[in-house]
């Protein structure tokens, strides 16, 4: 992409309250897919390429902060603000389970084996809950030092990602022992955490800095500060050559990987970006 060239974005309307998270499937035998969460409480899943409504997951009573798909999209899962998890057909659009909650749900996230989901929130409680057992009470890590913004699973489901909404750093959980191995130290805290498709890097945003980490030997590989505060950032998945990110001052701007140069800007969005993501070809990005 080139400055000259100024993208012009397929604008997806639907969601009546600002979209806080954006989920994309890995590509199946369908395609590949885009889920949204919103403060509206209805997630919505959409064709991954072109950005047409598939249809809307509707029984959540509150804000819905945090959605995720399977690694076959055939279901969905979402965190909401009216204390439950979710788990939901992704073809039907009907809810295999819900999973009560004592407090806010921030955070979801299927293990890559897609048998288990692992929920984070308010009440600083990492819970893994068995997808083949959904009767049985969860499995629940050791405690977080802080309210839970972000989770994500590593390591073929060794390792689970924390951030919290009140302090910087990212914990990593060795999921066995249920025990913090490893911290990686941030000033802010951290708003958006993505591990890489070839399980290379870590990203992180927190405050107004991008950080890649290793994600096998935990070392900062690289730190770039941003023009404003940024709420999210996602790695170009197939070459690894640039970098997405988008905050406060409404506007979505990609960099070089390498480098930490802005490649392209692009305006459009009339609120702060809570959320960026690429597809999971590079191909596009959503925002």
């Amino acid at each position: 992409m080139d400055k000259k060239k100024i993208a012009v974005p397929l604008v997806c309307h639907g969601h009546s309250r600002p979209v806080v998270d954006l989920f994309y499937s890995p590509v199946t035998p369908d395609g590949f897919f885009l889920i949204s969460a919103s403060k509206d409480s209805s997630p919505m899943l959409r064709n991954g390429e072109t950005g047409d409504w598939i249809g809307t997951f509707e029984g959540h009573k509150g804000a819905v902060w945090s959605v995720c798909l399977d690694t076959n999209a055939l279901r969905a899962a979402s965190a909401s603000a009216d204390f439950s998890a979710k788990v939901w057909d992704a073809l039907t659009g009907d809810v295999l389970h819900s999973f009560e909650h004592k407090h806010i749900v921030r955070a979801c996230a299927f293990s890559e084996d897609t048998h288990l989901l692992l929920t984070g929130g308010v009440e600083k409680v990492l819970r893994i809950y068995d997808l083949n057992r959904p009767d049985a009470p969860p499995r629940e890590v050791d405690k977080s030092p802080g309210s839970v913004r972000t989770v994500t699973w590593m390591h073929s489901d060794q390792t689970i990602l924390s951030s919290c909404t009140d302090m910087g750093g990212v914990r990593l959980w060795d999921v066995r022992s249920g025990k913090i191995v490893q911290t990686l130290e941030t000033k802010s805290s951290v708003t958006s955490a993505e591990v890489s498709q070839d399980g290379r890097y870590i990203t992180t945003a927190d405050g107004s800095t991008v950080k890649f980490w290793d994600a096998n030997h935990y070392g900062l590989v690289k730190s770039y500060n941003m023009p404003c505060t940024v709420e999210s950032a996602s790695l170009e998945p197939k070459y690894g050559n640039k970098f997405v990110a988008g905050g406060e001052d409404m506007w979505v701007r990609v960099f070089d990987f390498h480098t930490g140069d802005e490649i392209a800007c692009n305006k459009g969005h009339h609120g702060p970006v809570h959320c960026v993501r690429f597809s999971p070809g590079g191909e596009s990005y959503a925002s």
